[in-house]
């Protein structure tokens, strides 16, 4: 099991399906945003825990590293492919600035002119996700605006190849079993603050590849999520099989991302907008940003009003994990997550037209996990052939063994 917890065998694949706008020079004159889903784009994900510590407290912390390579065949498009996009350099800084005096909005809007930056931008798929140079950035950084993780280069996701999610330490499970894998903490943190309740602020479950076993369909499944930068609980919906091992499904609730007035408890997620759409601007560098379910299913209906070109249904854009409860082991699971931006027109940047004020889809993507069924075959293979060993061994070898 440590084995298969330090560098998970069984293949992960990150899917990437992007919200193109079809009415760009529309939307600058006032125009309801017209999308279409290109994709997916589709990435082997490789996961290695690195900095493995372990504590006299019975805990563990390790930094779990991720890479990303290119999957022509598994993809619909290249990774050169064009794709017309809003400039989050502009439209979330505008956003960012909108309350600053008039004559540092007009600076901006003339060093736009001065960048040559627009609206939006026809940009490949390779420098969407993973990023590009952009002078422009540097000069952001200078009026104290701060858009992404890097002042030379800027993409939706430049910072998660080849690097980690933070230092988790989790227990071993040693002195209590049904603790094992649980978060003890993140990065030293026992809680965030990002948040305005006690709640939501609170680091929950686990780091999201294996559970406690002995699991009952009454156990708590929770995760806490770097990238959504809060605790995600999901619930029991019933048990099944999958390729013929018994696995409970577990499904995110439909208010996992509601607004405090449907849902009370989010509320320490506000400042909120329609229900479905989390803003998650206070940790993403104050950046305009939300996060929901890809095309705003479960969301307030009125998100879809704004916006030509979504469909959601459950089938495809539902968020579940197929976990086998004598072991923790999640058997199949498909993580999907919406980025969106806030965008409107602000006095003083022309470059923002007359653009309405709509939350607009940019990029969703579905992390899957593929096989954890073969890998449990594998491991109880291995057992059965380490008994095989044992019994061909004298007595005095069999704690070398162990």
């Amino acid at each position: 099991m440590f084995t298969l917890w330090k560098e998970l065998p069984v293949p992960f694949f990150i899917s990437f399906y992007f919200m193109e706008v079809m009415n760009s020079k529309d939307i600058l004159l006032g125009a309801k945003p017209i999308v279409q889903q290109r994709g997916p784009y589709v990435y082997r994900e490789y996961r290695e825990k690195k900095n493995i510590t372990f504590h006299s407290n019975k805990t563990v912390s390790f930094l779990n590293y991720r890479s990303f390579i290119f999957q022509p065949d598994r993809s619909n498009g290249l990774e050169s492919d064009y794709i017309m996009m809003p400039n989050i350099l502009v439209l979330g800084a505008a956003v960012i600035l909108e309350k600053m005096p008039f004559p540092v909005r007009l600076t901006f809007s003339s060093a736009l002119a001065l960048f040559r930056q627009n609206a939006f931008m026809n940009r490949t798929v390779g420098e969407i996700v993973w990023g590009y140079k952009e002078p422009f950035i540097k000069f952001l950084s200078n009026l104290g605006v701060t858009i992404g993780p890097s002042n030379e280069k800027f993409g939706l996701f430049s910072d998660l190849n080849n690097s980690h999610s933070g230092l988790f330490t989790v227990f071993t499970g040693m002195d209590d079993i049904n603790k094992t894998h649980m978060v003890d903490s993140w990065n030293g943190l026992k809680e965030v603050s990002y948040w305005h309740s006690e709640e939501c602020n609170m680091i929950n479950g686990t780091a999201g590849e294996l559970w406690p076993p002995f699991m009952t369909p009454s156990s708590p499944v929770e995760l806490y999520a770097p990238d959504a930068c809060r605790s995600l609980k999901l619930n029991y919906t019933q048990s099944g099989n999958f390729k013929g091992i018994p696995v409970y499904r577990y499904m995110a609730p439909k208010t996992l991302f509601a607004n405090g007035t449907t849902y009370p408890p989010n509320e320490g997620f506000c400042p909120c907008r329609q229900s479905g759409i989390q803003n998650i601007s206070s940790c993403k560098l104050n950046a305009p940003i939300f996060i929901s379910q890809p095309h705003f299913l479960n969301a307030d209906p009125a998100l879809l009003d704004t916006v030509v070109g979504l469909h959601p249904n459950e089938k495809d854009h539902d968020l579940f994990v197929d976990i086998h409860p004598l072991t923790g082991i999640p058997m199949n699971c498909s993580v999907q997550i919406q980025l969106n931006l806030f965008i409107k027109h602000v006095s003083g940047i022309w470059q923002t037209g007359q653009i309405k004020p709509v939350v607009l889809p940019l990029i969703w993507f579905s992390e899957v996990s593929v096989g954890l069924s073969a890998c449990l075959h594998t491991q109880t293979h291995t057992n059965r052939e380490r008994e095989k060993q044992r019994e061909k061994t004298p007595e005095k070898d069999v704690y070398s063994l162990h």
